[in-house]
């Protein structure tokens, strides 16, 4: 019995590895802008939510004011800061040109997420063909823009997304946030989020979505995903529901961002998130437990213990191993791909648990408490 379950997880590690070298495939990198075309293509809308940015809004709207594209305008609202960023965007906006357009928020209705709230508001005002909505903790190589511009017209997308480069600082950042890329290369097929019609192939990342405008007004744009706190993923499932297609790109080399700076924004923003990903279902939330002990945290419990017992058959000890090797290799390949460390990759238990943890504790956040906090704002959307 024990060694057809080891041969179970070991079959199921190599369909896993088979899907990521499938992605690690499909996921291409932006293509390079021909010379001259900047001066070619439809003005783009830039749009910068921002809520208590005080430390990252100026290096991202000074990357953004650097590109090399001929039509663009940068729109930035002040999500209800309670620290200096309404200040900053006041001196951006004078120092900025008339490339710069800041606004104050409105109230957050009743039912809307904040992030989907301050996104409408911006694309109420923009005046672009194209609507680029991207994060204020994000940085843009100069021609960011415009390789994406290109990459949209050359895929026939209606909506694209980049993977950035995450800069990670701390050891839980290093440990923690690369399981984003993690289980996007491993678990969903991302050609089928290219080639299938189906909602549930979906890839998003809010970091950076570029939209036709059209076809973000024809869905409803973020109204018609306010109360989903991971309204990227929902914004691809409304594009995907009307018969748009979807183009994602790896974005390393064009994009960066930080996410979290410690253990403590790491555990809030990951709690805040993940249950939601999960669609609020608790047989969801059981299948990513129990899949993930099963096969990425059992196999070192096999191995160490069958070191210690000194036994080193088969199903005890050779195949666990071979699972390891399997998981570090794959781990390797991705932090490669995404300019991660190889070292930290090397945590990969380490991380699964305090992922599991971190699930725990968003299911919680939304079963038995007041919701998940972030930025001051309390969400309980289920």
């Amino acid at each position: 019995m024990l060694l057809f379950y080891q041969l179970l997880v070991l079959g199921a590690l190599i369909v896993l590895g088979a899907i990521l070298i499938s992605n690690l495939i499909e996921l291409r990198p932006l293509p390079p802008v021909r010379e001259g075309s900047e001066g070619n293509g439809p003005m783009v809308s830039v749009l910068v939510p921002a809520r208590n940015e005080e430390d990252t809004i100026s290096r991202c709207i000074g990357s953004l004011q650097r590109q090399k594209y001929h039509d663009f305008e940068i729109l930035v609202l002040d999500d209800g800061s309670t620290d200096r960023t309404a200040e900053i965007l006041r001196q951006l906006e004078t120092d900025g040109g008339g490339r710069v357009r800041t606004y104050s928020g409105e109230p957050l209705p009743e039912g809307w997420h904040g992030k989907s709230w301050a996104c409408f508001q911006l694309a109420r005002e923009a005046r672009g063909d194209m609507f680029l909505f991207t994060d204020a903790d994000t940085a843009h190589e100069s021609d960011a823009l415009s390789r994406s511009v290109a990459a949209l017209h050359e895929s026939g997308a209606d909506m694209l997304s980049l993977t950035p480069f995450q800069e990670l600082g701390s050891f839980w950042e290093k440990v923690v946030v690369p399981m984003v890329y993690v289980i996007l290369v491993s678990l969903l097929p991302l050609r089928l989020v290219r080639s299938s019609q189906r909602p549930s192939f979906c890839f998003a990342n809010g970091q950076f979505i570029l939209f036709r405008r059209d076809f973000y007004s024809r869905f409803g744009g973020h109204e018609a995903v306010r109360c989903n706190l991971v309204e990227d993923v929902w914004l691809c499932m409304k594009v995907k529901s009307m018969g748009g297609r979807v183009a994602a790109f790896n974005g390393t080399d064009a994009l960066s961002c930080r996410m979290y700076r410690n253990f403590r924004e790491v555990w809030a923003g990951f709690s805040k998130n993940l249950f939601a990903g999960l669609s609020y279902s608790i047989p969801s939330l059981v299948g990513m437990i129990s899949f993930t002990l099963l096969l990425f945290v059992a196999p070192w419990i096999f191995m160490l213990t069958s070191v210690v017992a000194g036994s080193f058959g088969l199903a005890e000890f050779l195949l666990p191993l071979l699972q390891i090797v399997l998981v570090l290799l794959s781990r390797v390949l991705i932090a490669f791909r995404f300019r991660q460390s190889v070292a930290f990759a090397m945590l990969d238990p380490l991380a699964r648990l305090v992922l599991v943890a971190i699930a725990l504790n968003s299911f919680r956040l939304m079963a038995w408490s007041s919701g998940a906090e972030w930025k001051g704002r309390r969400y309980k959307f289920s």
